[in-house]
């Protein structure tokens, strides 16, 4: 990468940075395992829509004492609304029985023993120790990997080959607000159809404007 190359990229998060100075997650919680099941039920699902139903689970069950208690057949129709309400029903379950009897219900704090929890990948991990125990973390989801390989900031095939590229490129403590940044990007402006890069304030530096 020339020095050049690298003055862009720089330039490309300064933008970022300024066009999204206050980030924050979509998400509604109040607790780690809240937080953790809510990333749960968002793969495949909208933000919107997972709070729309946790505002019906978390009031009845939002700790993993409660999930075990209410069952997962119940769990299951309450979180049908989300998609894929069996595969995440069961992994929530079998992640509350975990927590209890492996952690005394908390929610761990480290990425090893978070990956290991069912439904838990990367993603799920980095967003619970960026957004819960403000670990510095890059998650990359559907928006992020989209970004990152049309700004070039990170290219990669793979969201792992994806994360490390941005790792090396955003210093350690932006990880995280770069990484809602770019998923606020994602939605409003960069979208996979169709982006409007003519509202784009990146369109003059990035790569792959069509502006």
């Amino acid at each position: 990468m020339t020095v050049m190359d690298e003055k862009i990229l720089h330039r490309q998060l300064q933008i970022l940075e300024g066009t999204y100075p206050d980030v924050a997650p979509q998400l509604k919680f109040d607790s780690p395992f809240e937080l953790l099941v809510a990333v749960i039920l968002s793969a495949q699902c909208t933000d919107k829509r997972v709070n729309l139903v946790t505002r019906q689970l978390f009031p009845i069950a939002n700790t993993p004492e409660k999930i075990l208690r209410l069952g997962q057949s119940p769990l299951e129709e309450i979180i049908r609304p989300c998609g894929l309400s069996n595969s995440k029903a069961k992994h929530i379950f079998a992640a509350a029985q975990i927590l209890l009897d492996d952690y005394d219900g908390n929610v761990p704090n480290n990425f090893d023993a978070l990956i290991k929890l069912p439904g838990v990948g990367r993603k799920t991990a980095n967003v619970v120790l960026s957004v819960a125990f403000k670990v510095p973390a890059i998650a990359v989801d559907t928006h992020v990997f989209r970004l990152a390989n049309r700004l070039k900031l990170a290219e990669g095939k793979t969201p792992l080959e994806v994360e490390r590229g941005l790792q090396k490129i955003v210093p350690r403590d932006k990880w995280s607000d770069t990484h809602h940044r770019l998923i606020w990007h994602g939605r409003q402006i960069c979208t996979a159809r169709n982006p409007k890069c003519s509202a784009c304030p990146l369109s003059k530096i990035c790569p792959s404007s069509k502006a």
